[in-house]
């Protein structure tokens, strides 16, 4: 039976245990989470030595994994047997038998990640008949923001829109990234502590005056010298800042701002619900969406996609990151 992170931690704390749980998916944060809250939480301290088992995919084979799922626990009600990297155990679909007929007294976690096993193999058709399967899926980067705030909120800190787009920014759509680095400001703030740009800066290494935020400000206020100032910024550190990853952040900004001129009714909260951003930035798209005309905006999302072509390469020869974006940002403002 499928289930949720939320229905699955839920269960998890009201001690409502599955023979099975079989966690699998792109995305490694949510695997980790429930099988560390299992290995955690289900037996107390003088119980894990005699009751708890965690095995390594590489290092494990299915005959070992069920001999020891087969065990009767002691002294205990319930033995754990976690399988980590278990997309590396060797003929995983042997464990078929065992998923057909699992110990009660059992509860055996594979955490399968980064993938998702063939749906048409016996072994994952038994898996969703006794077992629970949960799907750890990627989220989108746009997701992001909203999802940072949450998590600062659940550890005890506030962390302002601002600088959830710098972390975003810098880390992507990485949870386990993510939550390594809020949990380490954390730390630096404590409980109850606010995180602003300032924070960041002095912690992370992420700049609060030279990111694709500042530059989407920068465009939209029509300031030559600090778009400029920020796009050599970007050429000389490709590394931080590569133009693969900050064009297409380009690209999404502007067609916002195309969107909201077609609002009618340009309140911030209308704006904000048209092209799915928080309040706190409606105010930027409605400033640039004033700074431009209709016709220059296709001219800078066509601009944009021409740069794109240009920095791979495509019917042009090879130009450095600084020139690119020294040409991009004088046709954008021009």
């Amino acid at each position: 039976m499928s289930q949720n992170f939320k229905q699955i931690i839920s269960e998890l704390k009201k001690k409502s245990y599955a023979p099975i749980y079989f966690l699998y998916g792109e995305e490694g944060f949510f695997i980790d989470q429930i099988s560390d809250f299992i290995e955690d939480n289900v037996l107390d301290e003088s119980e894990k030595a005699f009751n708890q088992v965690v095995l390594y995919g590489r290092d494990s084979t299915v005959d070992q994994i069920v001999e020891t799922a087969k065990r009767y626990p002691m002294m205990s009600e319930y033995q754990v047997v976690i399988v980590k990297e278990a997309q590396s155990l060797p003929q995983i679909e042997e464990l078929v038998n065992y998923i057909k007929n699992p110990s009660p007294s059992t509860i055996l976690v594979i955490a399968h990640k980064y993938k998702k096993p063939d749906g048409r193999k016996p072994f994952f058709k038994e898996a969703k008949k006794t077992a629970i399967l949960f799907e750890s899926k990627k989220i989108y980067e746009n997701q992001v923001p909203e999802w940072i705030t949450n998590y600062s909120k659940s550890i005890g800190i506030t962390i302002n829109p601002k600088s959830t787009i710098l972390l975003t920014e810098y880390l992507g759509n990485d949870l386990q990234k993510i939550t390594n680095e809020i949990d380490k400001l954390k730390i630096v703030v404590g409980d109850g502590g606010d995180v602003n740009a300032q924070t960041i800066e002095h912690n992370i290494g992420i700049s609060k005056d030279f990111n694709t935020f500042e530059l989407q400000n920068a465009l939209a206020d029509k300031d030559h010298f600090k778009a400029h100032q920020i796009g050599r910024y970007f050429g000389e550190n490709p590394k931080m800042h590569p133009i693969f990853m900050v064009l297409p952040v380009l690209s999404k900004f502007f067609v916002n701002v195309l969107a909201v001129q077609m609002i009618q009714n340009k309140t911030t909260e209308n704006v904000a619900r048209a092209i799915g951003v928080s309040p706190y930035f409606a105010n930027d798209y409605l400033k640039a969406s004033k700074a431009f005309t209709m016709l220059k905006l296709t001219q800078v999302i066509s601009a944009i996609k021409d740069c794109d072509l240009k920095s791979k390469g495509i019917h042009t020869t090879s130009m450095p990151a600084e020139q690119l974006y020294k040409e991009l940002i004088y046709t954008i403002l021009s």
